[in-house]
């Protein structure tokens, strides 16, 4: 008898304990959504497609790749001959498409661009290319750096293509220049995106969190007991965690500095303003999704819904048009992207004011329409 009680209690605590954690969105989110996402996500980016596109820029006039390009340019010969498609970009420059077919490995089309020298790096700095064609005294230059397998691979592809028998014109005795501009390496792409992501995972956690969890315990209850104004509360909230973000930046901004050699060539002025509408911007909304919220497990669902798909998307790790072309114009709309381009762009392409205004304009009205929308239905418990 005392065995059959045993077991019947061990099997409704076993059940009580599944309800329990069935029930909780935290726990749903983590093991069952989050990972669905991320593999969703990743797998858009990076799934191997059996067509390959390539965006080569092309050093040189515009006339480079115009009808009327003169017999003395091989580049040119080359481009504005055979299969290739012409065409323009969205920014107008002048194109070339040209599509290597492969039964096996997969057709490879090749969008040569024709670009400014300064245009090239910053395009290549942004993650959009990786090699640069250009043509001094009849010899083809390839510039891309060594360390990049995309770049080698795309070099491979394009040597064989252009010294084929069968192209318009065969290039022979080509030079590899190895780039060594500052801001072309993948550490100096990561960098800012790392900055830019640590504001926001600071500001999701240490601001919308703690005010979860301090309802959830009951803190808050007692606080409001206080003459305490709840505009006070929150702006001390969010000063601290911003003076932090600069505490945090900053160590990693010296460490890139002592062994990488990153510095920042654009304007610290305009840097600092960036990173200043960039923390109360995520401040904003980290107020906004904390000002009902009661439970920790609800709060981690909804910290993690919001932050989990900008980490990926907005370009922390790797560039954003590696998704599909009509997603770009929504992901550089996310608050994480226009941060980590703008922190990018002081770092590696020497912004300054004029480049960042309309970033800084966008994010501080963003931190302003979500604190006072958390302002206004802020509850204390």
């Amino acid at each position: 008898m005392i065995d059959r009680i045993s077991n019947s209690q061990l099997v409704q605590l076993i059940m009580a304990n599944v309800r329990e954690l069935v029930r909780e969105p935290g726990v749903l989110f983590w093991g069952i959504v989050f990972p669905i996402l991320m593999s969703l996500g990743l797998g858009v980016a990076f799934t191997q497609k059996k067509d390959v596109t390539a965006i080569i820029a092309v050093v040189g006039e515009t006339q480079l790749m115009s009808k009327a390009a003169d017999s003395a340019s091989l580049l040119g010969r080359f481009l504005s001959a055979g299969k290739a498609i012409p065409g323009k970009d969205q920014n107008g420059h002048i194109t070339r498409k040209l599509t290597v077919p492969d039964d096996k490995l997969g057709n490879t089309t090749f969008i040569f661009t024709a670009l400014t020298w300064k245009e090239a790096m910053v395009l290549l700095k942004r993650g959009n290319l990786n090699v640069v064609l250009d043509e001094k005294n009849g010899v083809v230059q390839y510039h891309f750096d060594p360390m990049n397998p995309d770049a080698q691979l795309n070099y491979l592809k394009l040597s064989k293509l252009l010294n084929s028998t069968g192209s318009a014109i065969a290039v022979n005795n080509p030079e590899i220049k190895p780039l060594t501009v500052g801001g072309t390496r993948y550490i100096d792409f990561l960098v800012p995106g790392l900055i830019a992501m640590g504001v926001m995972m600071s500001c999701m956690w240490g601001v919308s969190y703690a005010i979860i969890e301090r309802r959830s315990k009951k803190l808050l209850r007692r606080m409001v007991a206080t003459p305490m104004k709840r505009s006070n509360f929150l702006i001390a909230l969010i000063t601290v965690r911003v003076l932090m973000n600069f505490v945090e930046a900053g160590l990693l901004v010296l460490f890139a500095w002592l062994a990488f050699h990153i510095t920042i060539q654009g304007s610290v002025a305009a840097l600092l303003a960036l990173f200043i509408a960039g923390n109360f911007a995520f401040a904003g909304i980290a107020i906004f999704i904390s000002s009902h919220t009661a439970k920790t497990e609800i709060g981690n669902g909804l910290i993690n819904a919001l932050s989990m798909p900008m980490m990926v998307l907005s370009g922390i790790f790797f560039s954003y048009h590696n998704f599909p072309e009509w997603s770009i114009p929504v992901i550089q709309k996310f608050p994480l992207t226009m941060m980590a381009d703008g922190i990018r762009s002081v770092f590696i392409e020497g912004a300054g004011f004029a480049e960042m205004a309309m970033p800084i304009i966008i994010l501080s009205a963003i931190g302003i329409v979500f604190f006072t929308a958390g302002m206004r239905i802020f509850r204390w418990h």
